[in-house]
């Protein structure tokens, strides 16, 4: 079995951009073992990562002459192959110290000689977003890779606690990340934050949370001293300065829209799910813009910029002041997701489930698919969510799945039909009960996830609904006879759509 090591990267943003380079490392070696050495402060973000074998920790008391120590410990181990994120010297130097045959990485920062593979880097690499430089080197390498939104794994206590700390506050909720550790030419003003907050309460009744670390504490206090109480209420959650990672993880997913800098919360947000409206100043989007759908970028475009800077040259942040609170406002309401909808499993929950559908002749439809029109009357969007592992396993073909989710959408009114084609040892973002097919709709359609319902007959579809804060109704027509999860058990579709018109 081949031993990988995997160098990562110090700062949180580029750590959450090499995550699709990841993914393809171990698409391209499934049956190695793949280690990551991590500084403690990006470590939590590969934390829960099925495709990590083990996080190794390079802790400050390997700085200097503890190098030597980290690299026999490394040699110990007797990894085969190293892969090197991180561009710097240090980096080859370790790798090189702990004896690993196989070494790649950037020929940059002079650490060429210490490389057995050197990747050129040129200034056309530079030009790419990080997302697709992390990538361009396995391809360069000669490894496999394929582009995927970054995305970070949350287990479902992690979510619930994050929930219940924001559990006093109204929805809906708008995060707030005022901070950037780059500099100040990267930080939009905390008087607009606060305005865009104000605006936000008073139109929606929904509440604000202030993010920030222990370096952004004075910033988000003063911000928080400028958002007016609505109604006797406070409607704001300062928690700079008092969260961990994980848990800030956890609490940036539980946010309906997030306004931020350039900066690692910015990138946290994105492969957690939440939408955002990033204000760009001195940096380029065209770099470390958010991945994915569901955002709004916000840029001057001044001629002066992108310069990178960390303190504005010319001392007037001409390109932060030309975004103006109208211009993040908007992108506010563009974002806010307002509609309601119910989730449909497909196979147990709206026809029957013979194992792998592959078949027209196996096709049948269960009693109440035809009352779901009632659902619609009542303004909700019908979305079906389908795990469809058979394609991956070669049983069903694809085009099939398409057919019969077109079926649902055009005799029975289902506005759109996802399904996940992956392999369940693919650990990918869709496969329920990861909400990713849940979050695709929600970004088309603005969905308001926390008042929605999900209806299915397993387990992995009541965990979903848990995994987005929507309600969990098990329907007994297929798998599963009862679940802890669900928050209403249902003998028939009808059942369930009554419970929902009830509840509404």
């Amino acid at each position: 079995m081949e031993k990988i090591l995997v160098r990562g990267v110090n700062w949180i943003g580029d750590a959450v951009m090499t995550v699709p380079a990841v993914k393809s490392l171990r698409e391209a070696y499934p049956d190695s073992e793949i280690s990551m050495l991590l500084k403690p402060s990006v470590a939590p973000l590969f934390e829960k990562d099925p495709r990590i074998d083990e996080i190794i920790l390079y802790e400050e008391r390997y700085r200097g002459i503890g190098k030597l120590w980290l690299s026999y410990l490394l040699r110990k181990r007797d990894f085969s192959k190293a892969i090197l994120f991180q561009n710097a010297f240090d980096a080859a130097l370790l790798a090189f110290l702990a004896g690993v045959p196989e070494r790649i990485g950037y020929d940059r920062d002079g650490r060429g000689i210490l490389l057995t593979k050197r990747i050129p880097c040129d200034d056309d690499d530079r030009k790419i977003h990080h997302i697709r430089y992390y990538l361009n080197l396995l391809e360069a390498a000669g490894i496999r890779s394929n582009y995927s939104d970054p995305w970070i794994y949350l287990s479902l206590d992690e979510r619930l606690s994050a929930r219940k700390t924001l559990s006093p506050l109204k929805g809906p909720i708008l995060g707030i990340n005022p901070g950037a550790a780059y500099g100040s030419a990267k930080r939009w003003f905390p008087d607009r934050f606060a305005e865009v907050a104000n605006w936000f309460i008073k139109d929606t009744r929904g509440s604000v949370v202030v993010f920030g670390g222990k370096h952004e504490v004075e910033t988000a206090q003063e911000i928080n001293k400028l958002i007016r109480d609505q109604e006797g209420d406070s409607p704001v959650l300062n928690l700079a300065g008092t969260t961990s990672l994980r848990e800030l993880l956890s609490l940036l997913s539980e946010c309906d829209v997030l306004v931020t800098n350039d900066s690692g919360p910015m990138h946290i947000a994105y492969a957690v799910g939440t939408p955002l409206v990033a204000v760009f100043g001195s940096t380029d989007p065209v770099l470390t813009g958010p991945a994915g759908e569901g955002h709004v970028v916000l840029n001057a475009g001044l001629s002066c910029g992108p310069c990178f800077e960390r303190v504005c040259g010319d001392e007037d942040m001409r390109c932060m002041y030309a975004i103006s609170s109208e211009d993040v406002y908007h992108g506010i309401c563009e974002l806010l997701p307002r509609r309601r909808a119910v989730f449909f499993d497909r196979d147990g929950t709206l026809c029957r489930d013979v194992g792998y559908l592959r078949i027209w002749d196996d096709f049948s439809v269960l009693p109440g698919v035809d009352g779901l029109s009632t659902l619609k009357e009542k303004g909700f969007v019908l979305i079906g969510v389908s795990n469809q592992s058979g394609i991956a396993r070669g049983i069903v073909d694809e085009h099939f799945v398409r057919e019969v989710n077109e079926a649902f959408i055009g005799r029975y009114g289902f506005d759109a039909f996802y399904f996940c084609p992956h392999h369940p040892d693919e650990h990918c973002s869709c496969r329920k009960p990861e909400p990713g097919m849940a979050l695709r709709a929600r970004n088309k359609y603005g969905i308001a996830l926390k008042e929605s319902f999900v209806v299915g007959d397993k387990e992995s579809d009541l965990l979903l609904a848990k995994a987005i804060g929507a309600k969990a109704i098990l329907v007994t027509t297929g798998e599963a006879e009862r679940s802890q999860y669900a928050d209403f058990t249902a003998r028939s579709l009808r059942e369930a759509v009554d419970y929902i018109m009830l509840e509404t």
